[in-house]
């Protein structure tokens, strides 16, 4: 169950909590140099947060509305004055770029529940729509953000375009996985705007686990990114782009087939001996059997996937029809059958909403970021990404609660009640907002 007390800025103490803030400042040696001080290093990291879920408010109006509860939460000391815009700005600065992104991976996990085989069955975290079978459903995006036009953020980050047709400010690029029932993000990557989605995303494919599946867009596939993404042992399900050539190794009953992906630098004789072996069912996973499915070091440079190929008959807009094209490494229908797969794959589109939540709600609908260095740029975009998960944490916890699909809990309503209830200058207490 969800206390009362965590529907406030609790929601970020208690998703995260004191001692991982501790880990991260001493990782990233960045505590504060001297003891008295009033803006300890933990202080400026949950002010920076309160940034984020007070977007609109200035840097004194934050601290005030945010210090009253850190009081509560043992993590203020009530005798201290709320900080100066100014104070603030220097306690940000003396945190740097890298402690937001090292509190990210001590926070921000999966939310809905164990992965396993009665995962799809049981309500813990809620589980509807966060697992196919035994895996945890994930999915990757991308999003941009616009940043103050300084010269620093131009210089790190760029613009869109050029010339006349040029974006007004700078802009960052962000690349993310997020559970896709409950809209957690849970690991990220942040570039500059000429870093394409792609770049940014390989980054992200060591970090899968076996007891995943990642959706994709046709945007994400290349054979690089497949070779790392199942190297990991997760599950794949991506998109096929178009022009992507899918020779027929085997049909399989249920209508879908295996074919092979082959590194595109191999070609003529030895791709024919490649798709020869496939097709006899060969095992190309086997150096003795095949040598031409690897590299002069060792490494693959051939997988076997399976195909699902659909349309959708009834698909508003343009799409009604058109056929849709799916990879996955789970080569065998009794361990997920097509039409699973299918719906898996459209599951994808939860990470959208995240992003939406992130983009329009929590940070408001074309509003710029603060922060006018890239160091706290860096420390923002985080900042965002650790509020939405904080606040999504909170809504798995309660739709597990009422046994709801998380869809069911409003992010807009949840964070209109943390902003409402998170304020420092009245003392209420926990035991008042029942």
């Amino acid at each position: 169950m969800v206390r009362p007390d965590q529907v406030t800025v609790g929601v970020l103490v208690s998703e995260v909590p004191r001692d991982a803030v501790d880990d991260a400042v001493a990782v990233c040696g960045v505590r504060e140099k001297r003891s008295d001080g009033k803006l300890p290093a933990h202080v400026a990291v949950y002010l920076t947060l309160g940034l984020c879920l007070f977007p609109e408010d200035d840097y004194e109006e934050v601290a005030t509305k945010v210090t009253g509860s850190l009081d509560r939460w043992g993590c203020w000391n009530a005798g201290w004055n709320a900080p100066t815009s100014s104070a603030v700005s220097q306690a940000r600065k003396r945190l740097g770029r890298k402690v937001f992104a090292e509190l990210f991976e001590r926070c921000c996990g999966p939310v809905a529940g164990d992965a396993g085989p009665a995962a799809a069955m049981t309500a813990t975290g809620t589980a509807r729509g966060s697992f196919l079978r035994g895996w945890r459903l994930l999915a990757i995006d991308g999003f941009e953000a616009d940043l103050p036009d300084s010269k620093e953020n131009a210089a790190e980050f760029g613009y869109a375009g050029s010339g006349d047709n040029r974006s007004a400010f700078p802009k960052a690029r962000v690349v993310a996985l997020a559970e896709c029932g409950t809209h957690a993000f849970v690991a990220a990557e942040v570039g500059s705007y000429g870093t394409g989605e792609k770049t940014l995303a390989l980054g992200l494919y060591p970090r899968l686990r076996p007891d995943e599946l990642l959706t994709a867009d046709r945007g994400f596939y290349s054979w690089q990114a497949w070779d790392i993404a199942q190297a990991t042992g997760a599950a794949l399900l991506w998109r096929a782009p178009t022009q992507l050539d899918l020779p027929v190794v085997r049909v399989i009953p249920d209508g879908t087939y295996l074919t092979v992906l082959i590194k595109p630098t191999v070609r003529g004789a030895r791709r024919e001996r490649l798709l020869a072996a496939a097709r006899d069912g060969v095992d190309l996973d086997d150096i003795n059997a095949v040598q031409d499915a690897f590299d002069e070091r060792g490494l693959p440079v051939a997988h076997l996937a399976r195909v699902i190929e659909y349309d959708v008959p009834d698909r508003a807009g343009g799409g009604t029809g058109e056929l849709i094209v799916v990879l996955t490494t789970i080569l065998d229908p009794a361990e997920a059958r097509a039409d699973e797969l299918a719906d898996a794959y459209h599951q994808r589109w939860e990470e959208e909403t995240g992003n939406d939540q992130l983009k329009t709600h929590l940070r408001g609908p074309g509003r710029i970021l603060r922060s006018r260095l890239p160091d706290l740029v860096h420390q923002e975009i985080w900042s965002y990404l650790i509020v939405h998960h904080a606040i999504s944490a909170l809504t798995a916890k309660a739709s597990a609660a009422a046994d709801l699909d998380p869809d069911r809990i409003s992010f807009t309503k949840a964070l209109r009640l943390i902003r409402r209830t998170a304020t420092g200058t009245a003392d209420i207490p926990p035991s008042r907002l029942d």
